[in-house]
């Protein structure tokens, strides 16, 4: 049936991008519905619309840079947390001052 998904592909979730990141990448919004089972899926599929974001939210080891914090359902995670289908996900950059 039109608009049912794939069997394997994982059910979308509501992902809140800070606009401190979206002004980084022209085109970007501010909300967007991906399928991803995990955030490292979500961070995957953020990159794949917007090149160069999952270097902005991850380092080189891989796991979510000292400056962001990503929460799933309220609650903080890490790239191997699941999301359950319809999770609220927001990305939250750390802000510092003297």
């Amino acid at each position: 049936m039109a608009g049912e998904r794939p069997a394997d592909m994982p059910a979308p979730v509501l992902v809140r991008l800070p606009p401190h990141l979206v002004v980084l990448f022209p085109g970007a919004a501010r909300q967007v519905a991906l399928p991803a089972a995990s955030v490292a899926e979500l961070v995957d599929g953020l990159d794949a619309l917007w090149p160069g974001m999952r270097e902005r939210i991850c380092d080189e080891t891989p796991a979510i840079r000292r400056h962001i914090n990503i929460f799933v359902d309220g609650r903080r995670a890490r790239l191997s947390t699941p999301l359950p289908p319809g999770a609220d996900v927001f990305v939250i950059t750390a802000i510092s001052g003297g």
